[in-house]
């Protein structure tokens, strides 16, 4: 079993991130769950959600501890807490920073893990025109692990919204697929 936590702040898409996942995860015949985690927080308060994808049944469904894969949307939440608790040894971080892994490292925004920096929001700006950024980490984060396919995220995608924000979401998600399969070759 795959476990991903999202963090991220209330408006910028985590928990719809976590359930878009799940849906791409379905579509590719697996099995997959998500859940969102938060209080009565508003817009801007901090947000985790979490999404777990196996090839057989989940049958667990508590909150994720050790995941293996962290999804953060907003790297200032580091600086109130451990991004990367309990992440397992060979887990991953997909981040929205304009900063370097070498940077991310040294700034103590994360502390550990295999990190992958991708700049989602001056592409959700530029292509979605919305500092939403969901999608465009969900790209990265694709190219990153391999998880889900870029076909299948797409296809969730378009069928979760209207035609021409579907549009504008999954050509972000492309660009950012593309920027981090491009540092990995």
């Amino acid at each position: 079993m795959k476990e991903v936590i999202f963090h991220g702040r209330g408006g910028q898409g985590a928990v719809a991130g976590a359930d878009i996942l799940a849906d791409a995860a379905m579509r590719e015949g697996k099995y997959s769950q998500s859940f969102p985690t938060f209080g009565p927080e508003r817009r801007g308060a901090p947000v985790m959600a979490f999404t777990r994808i196996d090839d057989k049944p989940i049958r667990v469904r508590c909150q994720i501890y050790e995941p293996d894969y962290v999804i953060v949307l907003d790297s200032t939440i580091g600086q109130f807490q451990n991004l990367t608790a309990g992440l397992k040894p060979d887990g991953s971080v997909i981040i929205n920073t304009p900063l370097t892994a070498e940077k991310v490292l040294e700034e103590k925004i994360v502390a550990k893990g295999k990190i992958y920096p991708i700049d989602a929001s001056s592409i959700a700006m530029k292509i979605i025109g919305s500092p939403v950024l969901n999608t465009v980490i969900l790209g990265a984060f694709s190219a990153a692990t391999g998880e889900v396919k870029l076909k299948s995220l797409i296809e969730a995608v378009s069928s979760r919204f209207s035609e021409t924000v579907a549009q504008k979401n999954n050509a972000a998600m492309e660009e950012a697929y593309n920027v981090v399969k491009g540092r990995r070759n």
